[in-house]
């Protein structure tokens, strides 16, 4: 069985991901005294008397609303529901009881998901006070008082999620999932892709840059493999990035990409890869993983004989980096090529994860120095002895020299190329170590 799955949902600003953060122990949402923050809905792993479940942390839902992205808000949170087991129903202590938080409660009811009701910013120790006790004419049950910003109350609300949990049994293991970023700049239709690929609207779309603001986790199975999507905030530069609110994406969006296994790099097809694009490119690269360039709109550009490969070449000249890297093709719109992804993605994965026998290594390492010597310098050769693979994630490899000042980029970029030709490593970086092994004296 599948961990359990506790939803946070309530009208705006009432202190969701602030009490999402606290249990999670990091900044996961985003925290900010604007209502409307939270947009999509964020994923993370909770553990409690030794059970683990995954936490989600919604929008705040507005249910009579005419604001087009706050519709879009109220669906997703209608989604994180319908996939709850729990749902942890937050209210303001300080603001009292609203319209808006009766017409929350009707919604829940509907739903006929076990409710707590959670009464948030009770920020004194002792007994609760009086004005907590109007939340009971919402008709959900008992009124849990906590503190989300002071962790008050922390541990008898858990003890009350924790008695809705389904029995115990077996739970998926993270490591069985393939973690997939998907990053780009502002709407480039990475939203768009997420949602074909998962066959839902598990992410809000929309053509207003930004909308995605927060880095979003959805697990899901295609075929035999198992993946985390994880749909990112569009990446701007730097001098663009004004508010609070998208500091705080574009720092989550590099993280995504780092505890990524895989990267999707989309680049619009339109515009072709601009110098945003290279920089989110040359990141990836650095973090070292493995990656797919996804070239999406590509329905709405005008082809005749050899449009596509023109374009490709013209893409790994500009990404020259990581010409490493399959280019696909596809529209998220249509749908065109997008089928083929999950395979990809797996196939670069089990590139990235491979492991290379130290025999096999040393063999191909001495028939590549017989090709190409190694380079000398004022009359002094590199010599490398030996070659083993220390790594994963990207492929590492640990080269025992007489001189690691003799080893000439150039020269490392050969052996990468021959260690590619003999073993594939197709999709991901491959990383080099120079140890110096000095000649006794």
């Amino acid at each position: 069985m599948a961990k359990p799955i506790v939803a946070i949902v309530g009208r705006p600003n009432v202190g969701k991901s602030t009490f999402f953060n606290y249990l999670t122990g990091k900044r996961i949402s985003i925290v900010e005294d604007t209502p409307g923050i939270t947009r999509d809905r964020i994923y993370a792993d909770v553990e409690w008397r030794n059970r683990k479940f995954t936490l989600i942390d919604t929008g705040g839902i507005e249910p009579s609303t005419e604001n087009i992205i706050m519709q879009q808000v109220k669906k997703q949170a209608e989604l994180a529901i319908d996939t709850a087991d729990v749902i942890v129903f937050m209210v303001d202590a300080k603001t009292g009881l609203t319209a808006q938080d009766e017409e929350v409660a009707t919604m829940l009811r509907i739903a006929g998901k076990p409710v707590v009701l959670v009464a948030n910013k009770v920020d004194n120790i002792g007994d609760p006070p009086p004005e907590i006790y109007e939340f009971y004419n919402l008709g959900i049950g008992d009124v849990i008082p906590v503190s989300s910003a002071h962790g008050l109350g922390m541990g008898d609300l858990l003890d009350e999620i924790y008695k809705y949990f389904p029995e115990e049994g077996e739970e998926d293991s993270d490591d069985e999932f393939i973690k997939v970023a998907v990053v780009g700049k502002p709407n480039v239709g990475k939203s768009s892709l997420v949602n074909t690929i998962l066959g839902e609207e598990r992410v809000i779309v929309s053509d207003i840059p930004g909308t995605t603001r927060d880095a979003v986790d959805t697990y899901v199975e295609i075929g035999e493999n198992k993946f985390v999507i994880i749909d990112t905030a569009g990446l701007r530069r730097k001098s663009r990035i004004s508010e609070n609110i998208e500091r705080y994406s574009t720092v989550r969006s590099w993280a995504a990409i780092d505890r990524s296994d895989v990267c999707l790099i989309l680049i619009d097809a339109q515009d072709g890869v601009t110098e945003q694009d290279t920089k989110i490119a040359g990141y990836v690269h650095e973090r070292g993983k493995a990656s797919i360039i996804v070239i999406n709109k590509w329905d709405l550009i005008e082809k005749t004989t050899g449009t596509l490969e023109e374009y490709r070449k013209d893409v790994l000249e500009k990404l020259s980096f990581m010409t490493y890297a399959p280019v696909v093709f596809i529209s998220a719109k249509t749908g065109q090529r997008v089928s083929r992804l999950p395979e990809l993605i797996t196939y670069v994965h089990n590139q990235a994860t491979q492991r290379i026998s130290t025999g096999m290594l040393n063999d191909v390492l001495a028939e590549a120095t017989a090709v190409v010597q190694p380079p000398s310098d004022k009359g002094k050769r590199l010599k490398i002895y030996y070659i083993t693979q220390t790594g994963i994630k990207p492929p590492t490899f640990l080269l025992f020299v007489n001189s690691a000042e003799l080893m000439h980029y150039s020269y490392e970029r050969y052996l990468e190329n021959y260690l590619r030709k003999s073993f594939g490593f197709e999709g991901t970086p491959v990383k080099f170590v120079l140890r110096e092994k000095k000649n006794k004296e």
